[in-house]
């Protein structure tokens, strides 16, 4: 990049200086031709009458004097091309064949300027300078074309001068390009010094270390870019964090049931003489741990398909208000066999946009949950609402309640607020984050307000015409 930048900024100087020069050059050309042509058309004037009365003395006399005023030869030349007079008086009766002639003679131009080579000393004015420039005008009389009047002058000057200005151009710009190399090598440093960092740590994050993080610094884009590449690191390494402790629960989950009826199977095993009752009670026992297996890894397998976006909603118009009485009538043995009141406040007739089945999980998991956490003889009460253009589907229960600590943290995999009573009850620790990315995929969002002690509410909110939340549709 830097010599990309440098190769631009040298291209662009070199094509200005050239342009300047250029300019430069066609601006003092010009301005020699002007003033020549002025100078010669002044003194053809002069010459035309003197030549036209044959006045011989004067006509030498004011080309000799004007050859010296303008630093320069003067040369009149009769219509076939011949010297008569020369300020130089060398040329005289000698036929002058300069292109500039020939174009007013036989071309009938009025005037012509060019720039020659040197031919030899005798038309060179000074003989010290390889070019001469010429300039010729047409001279006219009373009785027509009297013949050419010539002024040739050395453009050592003109030549000398644009020199110079070539140099001192050429100067300034090669001490800008100087600076301009030193100046693009320094930005370049200073820029690309946050990028090699920045590639430093990508590199260090590419070998497994997901703590590195940029250095942010400075108030540009480079700033942005850190910024944002720390939080995606950091994004990045909770994320590995977390897969790492779900991987330890996960393994924990499935290792604690398989030890338990590995031990039970044990104890029957080798003990051939054990009671009936006791075999019963064993082989009951590794029932409940396989059922418990069976949930988990079920579970497992749901949010693995939520996590791969792999998760089929068939997506229709649901009666919300149906599917959330159907669920709870289907709870209600569960609650009576603890005596506990499951009471249901549903507006009827509220329709929306979703899954039915998986609406149906989302009231039976987060009841199933109330009732669980509730001692025998609770309260537990479903409410569902129409609000705006949201259902919002309410579970209170009067149960143990959620210390203040653990709150933010009961929606994440295998989270337990009191392990051993979970395990008791037979959660997996899974079914709350089932149920928040269910809702999540309907484009709604789950709370949960608690006090220790004095019980929970969930408030679920459900878009009624949303659309869904990184769903798959089918």
């Amino acid at each position: 990049m830097t010599v990309s930048l440098l190769a631009v900024i040298i291209a662009s100087f070199l094509f200005t200086q050239n342009r300047l020069t250029g300019f430069v050059r066609d601006y003092l050309y010009h301005q020699r031709i002007r003033q020549d042509s002025l100078s010669v058309e002044r003194l053809a004037a002069t010459v035309a009458p003197l030549l036209q009365s044959a006045q011989t003395d004067a006509l030498n006399e004011t080309i000799s004097a004007a050859g010296s005023e303008l630093g320069g030869r003067i040369l009149v030349l009769d219509p076939d091309g011949k010297v008569q007079f020369d300020s130089f008086t060398r040329l005289e009766g000698t036929r002058l064949a300069l292109p500039v002639v020939v174009s007013i003679l036989a071309e009938g131009e009025q005037q012509a300027y060019a720039i020659y080579r040197r031919t030899g000393p005798d038309v060179d004015p000074s003989g010290d300078d390889s070019r001469v420039s010429y300039c010729a005008v047409r001279l006219t009389g009373s009785e027509g074309d009297l013949g050419v009047l010539v002024y040739a002058s050395p453009v050592a000057e003109m030549l000398n001068s644009l020199a110079e200005v070539e140099r001192q151009v050429g100067l300034v710009f090669l001490a800008a390009a100087l600076i301009a190399v030193l100046l693009t090598g320094l930005f370049s440093r200073l820029l690309t010094r946050p990028i090699n960092d920045l590639t430093k740590t990508i590199q260090k994050m590419g070998k497994g270390d997901l703590s590195v993080r940029a250095n942010v610094r400075g108030n540009d884009e480079m700033r942005t870019l850190a910024e944002n590449y720390n939080v995606m690191a950091e994004q990045l390494e909770s994320l590995d964090q977390s897969r790492s402790q779900f991987v330890s629960n996960a393994s924990h989950e499935l290792k604690t049931p398989l030890t338990t009826m590995k031990i039970l199977l044990e104890n029957v095993l080798y003990q051939p003489d054990m009671p009936r009752e006791m075999q019963e009670e064993f082989l009951g026992d590794m029932n409940h741990e396989i059922d418990r297996l069976s949930n988990v890894v079920g579970d497992l397998l749901t949010l693995s398909r939520m996590d791969s976006h792999k998760m089929e909603l068939h997506w229709k118009r649901v009666n919300l208000s149906e599917t959330v009485n159907e669920t709870i009538h289907l709870l209600l043995p569960q609650a009576d066999r603890r005596g506990q009141h499951l009471e249901s406040r549903v507006t009827p007739g509220i329709l929306m946009n979703g899954d039915a089945s998986k609406l149906s999980q989302i009231v039976y998991n987060l009841t199933e949950n109330a009732l669980k956490y509730t001692g025998d003889g609770g309260r537990i009460v479903v409410t569902l609402v129409e609000r705006g253009k949201n259902a919002i589907l309410t579970v209170r229960d009067n149960g143990i309640g959620i210390p203040a600590e653990d709150v933010g943290h009961i929606f994440e995999r295998f989270y337990r607020v009191d392990k051993a009573r979970s395990r008791e009850t037979g959660g997996t620790g899974l079914g709350l984050s089932i149920v928040r990315q269910l809702i999540q995929l309907h484009g709604g969002e789950i709370t949960v307000s608690s006090r220790q002690g004095e019980g929970s509410e969930f408030t679920v909110r459900l878009p009624l015409e949303g659309k869904p939340y990184e769903a798959s549709l089918s």
